[in-house]
């Protein structure tokens, strides 16, 4: 069995996979404290230490806070207040099995001292409010009751997006320049190679272990003539490496409906731990793809061009391509989505994926 369906099988099932009984192993050799929502005495001895509690203060509930795909993150509340506790491990929470560098949420953190001078971006996004680097802890403003974008899969076309605000935060985003040091520090490479992993290589090789009829009955006949298409192979290849290499904007690197909340009748942006400094296209790119497997038609999606203010030298024919990828690695890789698509609609995406990523001109 492939690496693809290892982790798809033991997310389904709850069933340790030889790498699952690994990371326990590793879980143990662990040198810092793990946040445990099951261990209150211990997470209010922890924020004592930090200084965070106030004389007096008690930590009165524990609780997970949202499905946490990447890392351990608990909602901690007192008598008085609450919080967001953060914690990266060196596994990806929701797959124990894939390894992730446990340094990742020092550049999330990073991220967010960063964008808290630029209003724009900041107003749509939690407050940072304590890091500890040794224990991998991030402190983050409790946003209250909250419902992600996730929905938007189950329901086509039939109720809108924030185009405007999710646009316009990505174009106050993509402006952010920074200097020299600041960019090394931002390269975030252990995650960009763990996601290009998982985007780019995974989903078409043909050895990957998933069991795609399975999910959708049909979907491997659809899928093996993408993954023997050499001309798209080589594409999708050659957008990877777009992806690894320099580039000169900030990006959120995951921006999709899970990073996407609904809060006081307003979107909030959340989790960039796949944070860099790489190609605008990107994120544009993925936004897109993500309208498309929502059902969106490509009128509707494609109004994301024209409300999003890109940098100088954009190119909306890059932007498709990663949207094609996108699309590809949603329908053949082990991040599967909430989709309401039989096999047609999914031959469907699969099609426009090739034309996206072969042919981005044929959409002007």
């Amino acid at each position: 069995m492939g690496k693809c369906g290892e982790y798809l099988r033991a997310s389904q099932t709850g069933e340790p996979t030889i790498e699952a009984r690994l990371s326990n192993m590793v879980h143990d050799l662990v040198d810092y404290r793990l946040l445990n929502d099951e261990d209150r005495e211990d997470l209010e001895e922890y924020l004592r230490q930090r200084g965070w509690l106030r004389e007096g203060e008690r930590v009165v509930d524990v609780s997970r806070a949202g499905e946490g795909n990447m890392n351990c993150t608990l909602r901690v509340c007192t008598e008085r207040r609450s919080c967001i506790a953060k914690q990266s491990r060196p596994w990806v929470e929701k797959y124990p099995s894939i390894p992730a560098p446990d340094s990742r949420i020092a550049i999330e953190a990073l991220f967010y001292s960063l964008v808290a001078s630029t209003e724009a971006v900041a107003t749509r996004m939690p407050r940072l409010l304590d890091f500890d680097e040794g224990q991998r802890v991030m402190l983050l403003e409790d946003l209250g009751e909250t419902a992600d974008f996730m929905h938007i899969y189950g329901i086509g076309a039939g109720r809108d997006v924030p185009l405007q605000s999710l646009c316009g935060w990505l174009s106050a985003l993509h402006e952010s320049r920074f200097d020299r040091q600041t960019q090394r520090a931002l390269e975030n490479r252990g995650m960009r190679v763990l996601n290009h992993e998982h985007i780019f290589d995974l989903p078409l090789q043909s050895d990957n272990g998933l069991d795609l009829d399975e999910l959708t009955a049909g979907l491997s006949a659809s899928a093996r003539a993408l993954k023997e298409h050499a001309q798209y192979a080589q594409a999708v290849k050659d957008l990877g490496q777009r992806y690894l290499g320099e580039g000169t904007s900030l990006l959120h690197g995951d921006f999709y409906p899970g990073s996407w909340v609904e809060s006081g009748n307003d979107v909030w942006i959340i989790d960039p731990e796949f944070c860099f400094l790489g190609p605008a296209e990107f994120d544009v790119g993925v936004f897109v793809a993500h309208l498309l497997l929502a059902g969106k038609p490509l009128e509707y999606a494609f109004e994301v061009f024209a409300c999003y203010d890109g940098p100088i030298g954009f190119s909306r024919h890059l932007a498709l391509g990663f949207a094609g990828v996108e699309i590809m690695r949603r329908l053949l890789g082990v991040a599967q989505l909430p989709l309401r698509a039989d096999l047609e609609a999914k031959k469907t995406l699969l099609t426009l994926s090739r034309r996206l990523v072969l042919e981005p001109d044929y959409f002007g």
